[in-house]
């Protein structure tokens, strides 16, 4: 797509990054089939080639209205775009420009501009999360039947590992992971602690950046990635193997460090290096248990009955692992169930359904749909903000895989 760059953002970085994207769209329109908002709504400007087109417009030139920043902003980034185009256009990119300069020219104001605000001074920080968790489920039996189904539930980790082993890896804790669902990582200290890893956390790490970043307040997002790379380079410089992430979505923005701060003198070095460090849990256990037999885990999985398995777009097309999981609970033993459409998105989508709430409601209804059209006894995921949408959607409880992992591990050892 040939893009003349406009006199005023000539010497602009991002509006040069955005030009180097946007000459591989040919415009195709492959994308149209599996944009979310598209099929919702119908509308070219809510599809990534309409997208595209309005960031087009904005480098070479022309004023972006509100219009133009409320399609932008209905993008759910789930990055389904990027596995269909046949092109290699890195939409998610190219939107976080676009949504950078159009915001430039078209600042938020009002009750807009507060929600952002107030929600980005308590979600990135997991010790202002807790009290606010803890008075929600302290109201529970008060609380209106939707917003008690939002509430999640008491989660108790159980025990951590005592052992230390000699391979040692990190684990992002996140922001709101340690407080809403604390058996997320303790599951996988145990997992990994049962095969030769011990698993570390960093008191120092905080958010990934990622609630930031999307909400384009992509400054302050690169001051979390710069404390959590302070926090995690001793450990790093000690042999640490990897970084280790459960929460799929912040698994996507710690390996996108390298590509943010690459500009960043002092940072782009040991950002890259993160960036390389930077693993799923999946990625993980797929390598540790390569060689291993687990036939001896298959016939209390089967026990269990049938899982439907959500992969969450982060972990799909963000991060470029499709049926990893599946295929991994499948030699575990786990039985799964055909889930129609497991390409799309859920719409939870880190901060999407506070402010798109409709389009992310009719996201999870038809998620929710085909997830229990096969009556799992098990829903599963693997990613917090996708738990807990589907959770507060379905009424039932929503684990993360690990979590299964660990139950059958454990009453192995």
């Amino acid at each position: 797509m040939q893009t003349t760059i406009a006199p005023t953002l000539a010497d602009d970085p991002r509006a040069i990054a955005a030009e180097a994207l946007l000459r591989k769209c040919v415009h195709c329109g492959f994308c149209l089939a599996t944009c979310p908002t598209y099929n919702l709504l119908g509308d070219e400007q809510d599809s990534p080639r309409g997208r595209i087109y309005l960031i087009k417009q904005v480098v070479e030139g022309n004023t972006p209205t509100a219009s133009t920043r409320l399609h932008l902003d209905r993008c759910l980034t789930c990055r389904n775009c990027e596995t269909t185009c046949p092109s290699g256009v890195e939409y998610g990119h190219l939107v976080d420009i676009g949504r950078d300069l159009v915001e430039e020219q078209v600042p938020r104001s009002g009750l807009e501009y507060w929600k952002r605000k107030a929600i980005l001074s308590v979600l990135p920080y997991s010790k202002r999360v807790a009290p606010m968790l803890w008075l929600g489920q302290t109201l529970r039996p008060v609380l209106p039947e939707k917003l008690a189904a939002s509430v999640p539930r008491k989660q108790s980790p159980g025990a951590l590992p005592t052992r230390t082993h000699e391979r040692h890896m990190l684990v992002l804790e996140g922001c709101v992971q340690p407080a809403m669902t604390p058996a997320t990582n303790a599951s996988a200290a145990r997992v990994l602690d049962a095969f030769g890893i011990s698993l570390r956390p960093s008191a120092q790490a905080g958010c990934c950046g990622a609630v930031h970043f999307h909400l384009n307040e992509q400054d302050q997002a690169r001051v979390l990635m710069r404390q959590n790379i302070d926090a995690w380079w001793p450990s790093i410089e000690s042999g640490c193997e990897a970084i280790i992430t459960t929460a799929s979505g912040c698994g996507v923005m710690v390996k996108d460090y390298g590509h943010v701060l690459a500009d960043d003198p002092d940072y782009a070095e040991k950002a890259m290096r993160v960036s390389q460090l930077a693993k799923d849990i999946v990625e993980v256990l797929v390598e540790v248990l390569q060689q291993e037999d687990l036939e001896g885990f298959q016939a209390r999985a089967a026990s269990m009955g049938r899982i439907a398995f959500h992969s969450p777009c982060t972990l799909q097309h963000g991060q470029q692992l499709p049926l990893v999981t599946e295929a991994l609970l499948g030699r575990f033993g786990f039985e799964l169930s055909a889930v129609k459409d497991s390409h799309t998105c859920c719409g939870s989508a880190g901060t999407y359904s506070l402010f798109q709430p409709e389009l992310s409601h009719q996201l999870r209804d038809n998620k929710l749909t085909n997830l229990l059209a096969d009556q799992p006894d098990i829903i599963a995921t693997a990613n917090i903000g996708c738990q807990l949408h589907l959770q507060g959607g379905s009424g039932r409880q929503v684990l993360h895989w690990i979590e299964l992992v660990d139950s059958l591990v454990t009453a192995t050892v």
